[in-house]
């Protein structure tokens, strides 16, 4: 069996099985939108029944770390899945009606990191970032002033032309120039007024109230590697989110 296993530990073996399939994908055995070995595989590595297996992944189902499909088996997801890459995007029209999304560039510059940044990122003060602002428009209308801060050293290269090249879906830009894959997400909303900044930027007035969403995202292993704040027009719109 393997050593890992062997140890006391309070966790269900199945979510033991899930925590060594969640260090192969950190370690990169298996890449986004690859297949993972099947169940009688796997349980034949870790030397466990299949049931458990079958457990373990639909764990990481349920977290959209991976994706059963049926016929062909299981694999990692991408942020290039069109029903993924935009997951963590909530605003929807009032009407319903799909939106045609997409961005307007405004900056990416260096920086060091404040106290507030580095403790977020868990990076030491004074390290190196690098921060990105943009305009997230909804069919042509500039709704979202995007303000994201990620770790210089886990993304070098980022700059400008990487940011333009994105077509607005940073996650998926993320995982496949620099192998950062976001698995999941922590927000903060909160009503606030719009400053002489971000009003000129969304064609408002100083002062127009705005919807606050302050979000870390996370990659595998609970690493947090982006804080973004987006500054959302509600004004016929509004943040979706589903609880389970």
């Amino acid at each position: 069996m393997d050593k890992q296993l062997n140890s006391p530990s309070y966790r269900p073996l199945y979510d033991q099985i899930k925590v060594l399939i969640t260090q192969s994908l950190i370690g990169g055995e298996w890449r986004p939108g690859e297949m993972i070995p099947s169940e009688v595989e796997l349980a034949m590595r870790y030397k466990v029944s299949q049931g458990t297996v079958r457990k373990a992944i639909d764990s990481l189902a349920t977290e959209n770390i991976v994706i059963r499909r049926q016929g062909k088996g299981t694999f990692v997801a991408t942020h290039k899945e069109d029903d993924i890459k935009l997951r963590f995007l909530r605003l929807t029209a009032e009407t319903g009606n799909k939106e045609l999304l997409n961005n307007a560039f405004i900056s990416c510059t260096k920086s060091k990191a404040g106290a507030y940044i580095a403790k977020i990122l868990e990076i030491k003060a004074s390290a190196s970032i690098i921060e990105v602002k943009r305009l997230l428009t909804f069919s042509g209308r500039p709704l979202i002033h995007d303000h994201i801060i990620v770790p210089a050293a886990a993304f070098k290269g980022l700059n400008k032309d990487k940011v333009e090249e994105s077509s607005g879906s940073m996650y998926s830009m993320y995982e496949s120039q620099f192998g950062v894959r976001m698995v999941r997400a922590e927000e903060r909303l909160k009503a606030v007024a719009a400053q002489a900044d971000v009003a000129q930027s969304l064609g408002l007035k100083v002062g127009h109230p705005l919807l606050s969403i302050e979000r870390v995202s996370f990659t595998y292993g609970d690493k947090p590697m982006e804080w973004r704040l987006g500054l959302c027009l509600t004004d016929d719109h509004h943040y979706m989110s589903e609880l389970e």
